[in-house]
């Protein structure tokens, strides 16, 4: 259930090399559900669970990386109010029209203090999960193809600005901090992980130089179980696996990360805890971010923290 006017992640456009390779990629080892291909040439796909027309969209370009996050509020007059409580807080918005995206309404699109592209949104056509709204089974056929994540469920982003970006999530978007890892003096931010519902996080930032950075894509599963499948796939697939399977102490979160064909990095997951935004936040201090990060191994991989797209 959310908590705040915006409800949950709702879709990223990714860039990548080559489209024919990563819908491939995405339709039949992550186990996607293609929903549709636009004049522009983007092809839309969403998590067989989701019932939103869309989540993953990828347009081909000359580098990879993540063109914009789009988070779904709760109708027209939370967007049009997010709308006016952005501009007074002094960013700038643009309106871009019903249909740019494929079954998408107006958005509000912002860039935010570490260099990314937001979009916020009331309406989106539901196609559903391919089960009736009345008496459904468990799980489609749909659920047992490749990986079959349940749904887009966050992303991790690399960016400067971190302390005048969690104030704008926090005192304009309505989010809360959740946890946070410091640097070595203490008081400075590395990272903040942020919330606008009861999930561990929707988001979450790292301290970066250069702006607009994709650390990776997260995909919900349910269990360990389907973790270990998930790396059985990747494996299966020769699919490019970074860490994992493992587990973090930030969050919680049971995992595994990979390279799409293009080298995004994307996380497919199980558990984590539930928050609230009286819950005060959890902090990490910078001699003890290796088990925060792989509480198993209790130390840091310079690949993992340093490759971005």
């Amino acid at each position: 259930m959310a908590t705040t006017g915006v409800m949950r992640p709702g879709h990223i456009q990714l860039r990548v090399l080559d489209l024919d390779e990563s819908v491939e990629f995405y339709k039949n080892v992550l186990g996607l559900v293609e929903t549709g291909r636009d004049a522009a040439g983007r092809v839309y796909f969403k998590a067989w669970d989701e019932r939103d027309h869309n989540s993953v969209i990828l347009r081909q370009a000359d580098r990879a990386g993540v063109d914009l996050i789009g988070f779904k509020v709760k109708d027209k007059a939370t967007l049009e109010q997010l709308d006016k409580d952005l501009q007074a807080y002094g960013v700038a918005t643009e309106r871009i029209p019903a249909g740019e995206l494929l079954e998408t309404g107006e958005r509000v699109r912002f860039t935010i203090p570490t260099g990314h592209v937001m979009e916020l949104y009331a309406d989106k056509t539901d196609v559903g999960n391919g089960q009736p709204y009345t008496n459904p089974d468990p799980w489609i056929a749909a659920s047992e193809h490749g990986i079959a994540p349940h749904r887009f469920d966050h992303c991790l982003l690399y960016g400067p600005n971190l302390e005048e970006n969690l104030k704008l999530f926090t005192e304009v978007l309505g989010f809360h901090l959740v946890e946070r890892v410091l640097l070595e003096d203490g008081k400075s931010l590395l990272a903040t992980f942020i919330s606008c519902s009861h999930k561990a996080h929707d988001l979450a930032f790292v301290a970066h130089p250069e702006p607009g950075k994709l650390h990776h894509l997260s995909f919900l599963l349910d269990s360990w179980e389907k973790v270990l499948r998930a790396a059985d796939i990747m494996s299966m697939n020769r699919v490019s696996i970074d860490i994992g399977p493992t587990r973090h102490g930030i969050t919680r979160g049971s995992t595994i990360y990979a390279f799409d064909p293009s080298g995004n990095r994307f996380e497919t997951f199980c558990g984590g805890y539930e928050t609230y935004p009286d819950h005060a936040p959890i902090t990490w201090t910078f001699d003890e971010v290796g088990a925060g990060i792989f509480y198993h191994d209790r130390k840091l991989n310079e690949r993992f923290l340093t490759v971005v797209t």
